[in-house]
């Protein structure tokens, strides 16, 4: 037997949905407001997985600058069938407050790492959209549907409409298949088929403590969905005790051996209840009992192991814990808010830098300069080494502990009016920006700057050295658990990254170089 240590994907891999094609499984997990678009981890013994593609590298498919905090791609689904990869996700152009500006894609690839086609637009009704392949041939996409209206429950049950591939369109009249339990917030829609039945799995009760996944089925695609006995299928909302808590929305895989498995999300929260980590993914073994999917323990609670099919172990190359920029692009774990990597750094204007371009402040929803990679541990340590000359105090560059434009720490390095280069600390929580410094340090004559992170659970320290060897605490300990769904404002959908920013507020553009960054996870 395979046992997987749950999570299998760990540190902010939300919504998974998994597909196994032969001896290959793939999970595409959300990426909001990061790009490049969709994150898609692959593995062919369920253990080991790596981080294969991100499909949507242009912005022909994928333009979020403007988009809020949490917004972006919510919940992809990713498929196989008639040889070809397909791909739907939602871009959330808004999503707090009455109304959901939702606009709804599918892109497919003949291979899983591309050429991933132009978008075909779907449509706006709601989020979390799926395609399903009937045996007829035909094509279904279900989608929950929003609803504005006072009086009205917001999360309006879900919508099934036949899609045509070759009028590249949805077709046919749009109908209301499902409208959720009392548990309520129903969302997350995927369909099967097995034995006759057609099985919508959908998620319910919010993402967070009273998150669950549920289950209905029926003979006719078009309904009446009957809901599982002693529904629902997983949660930990009445078990505060379990280590993986919010478990919930997910997908089925049937594995070459006849058994079945559920990939949902989950979190690992702080002892105070908060989750820097975001949310993650972790797998369940499935057996059908009487027509019913169940959990394999017997019960509806997470359990921390998965023991799956007898797959051959098949390991990955590990992504090394220092970075040296060496390479003509940058590695698959670095990512941007809203904007390509590309467009605000360069590999080759130093070879064995990473120049960021400063362009836009720290708190911009357009296009700033910084590019980061997930926390993926309770406890880690994030280094870089840096050469910075800013020529005024609008200048900055550093390192980030980032978990949105509202959310954050930032350990930067800027001009005073004592000091050439003055080594500076902003902390943003809720939108609300500090700096817990008194006074700035003087790095004057330094060329090489050394900044450092280290995150501990709910405690971050940051520190900085001339030298690479001795390095001096900044300041004091911090509350590093504003950077957390649970903290942010409505609430959030993401979780921490670390890595390097740059920012240029007069629009000159000078530039930061960065010769190497290491991330490593402690203990």
């Amino acid at each position: 037997m395979s046992k997987v240590e749950n999570p299998a994907l760990r540190g902010f891999n939300p919504d998974p949905s998994i597909v196994r094609v032969g001896d290959d499984y793939y999970i595409a997990t959300s990426t909001f407001e990061w790009f490049p678009g969709v994150q898609i981890s692959h593995s062919k013994d369920l253990v080991n997985w790596r981080v294969v593609a991100r499909p949507l590298e242009r912005y022909s498919q994928l333009d979020m600058r403007g988009n809020p905090n949490s917004g972006g791609i919510w919940a992809p689904c990713l498929t196989y069938a008639d040889g070809l990869f397909h791909l739907i996700y939602t871009n959330s152009r808004r999503w707090a407050g009455a109304f959901k500006d939702v606009y709804n894609y599918l892109v497919t690839a003949p291979s899983i790492t591309g050429p991933w086609s132009e978008p075909i637009y779907l449509n706006s009704s709601g989020f979390d959209p799926s395609l399903f392949h009937d045996d007829d041939g035909r094509k279904w996409l279900v989608n929950m549907v929003w609803d504005h209206r006072p009086g009205n429950n917001a999360f309006g049950g879900i919508l099934l409409q036949e899609y045509s591939p070759k009028e590249q369109k949805l077709v046919g009249p749009v109908e209301n298949i499902f409208r959720g339990t009392a548990l309520g917030l129903v969302e997350g829609p995927h369909l099967y088929k097995r034995d006759g039945y057609y099985y919508l799995l959908t998620a319910e009760g919010g993402t967070f403590i009273t998150h669950a996944a549920t289950v209905a089925r029926s003979r006719s695609i078009h309904g009446p969905y009957e809901v599982m006995p002693n529904n629902p299928l997983i949660s930990s909302a009445s078990r505060p005790d379990v280590r993986l808590q919010s478990a919930g929305h997910g997908s089925f895989v049937e594995n070459k051996d006849g058994s079945w498995a559920f990939a949902h999300l989950c979190r690992r929260p702080l002892q105070n209840g908060r989750s820097t980590l975001g949310r993650e993914t972790a797998l369940q073994g499935i057996t059908w009992v009487e027509g019913w999917p169940r959990l394999t323990s017997g019960g509806q609670v997470p359990l921390d192991v998965y023991e799956g099919p007898n797959l051959a172990r098949h390991e990955w190359p590990k992504t090394p814990e220092r970075d040296d920029f060496d390479k003509p692009t940058l590695g698959i774990e670095w990512q941007s808010p809203r904007v390509l990597p590309a467009d605000v750094s360069s590999l080759a204007a130093r070879p064995g830098y990473l120049r960021l371009i400063g362009r836009e402040s720290i708190t911009s929803n357009f296009e700033q300069s910084l590019v980061a990679r997930r926390q993926q541990a309770k406890h880690v340590q994030a280094t870089t080494c840096m050469q910075f000359a800013p020529q005024h105090f609008q200048q900055m560059a550093g390192i980030v502990a980032f978990y949105s434009t509202d959310s954050f720490y930032y350990l930067y390095v800027s001009r005073a009016d004592h000091a050439e280069k003055a080594l500076a600390l902003m902390k943003c929580e809720r939108g609300n920006l500090t700096f817990p410094i008194e006074k700035e340090y003087v790095l004057d004559g330094a060329e090489n700057i050394f900044l450092r992170l280290e995150i501990k659970d709910d405690r971050i320290s940051f520190f900085y050295s001339r030298d690479g060897v001795t390095f001096h605490a900044v300041g004091w300990e911090h509350d590093a658990s504003i950077l957390s769904d649970e903290h942010a404002v409505p609430c959030g959908f993401t979780g921490n990254f670390v890595g390097m920013a740059c920012q240029d507020l007069a629009g000159t553009r000078l530039h930061a170089d960065f010769d190497w960054f290491d991330y490593r996870e402690i203990g």
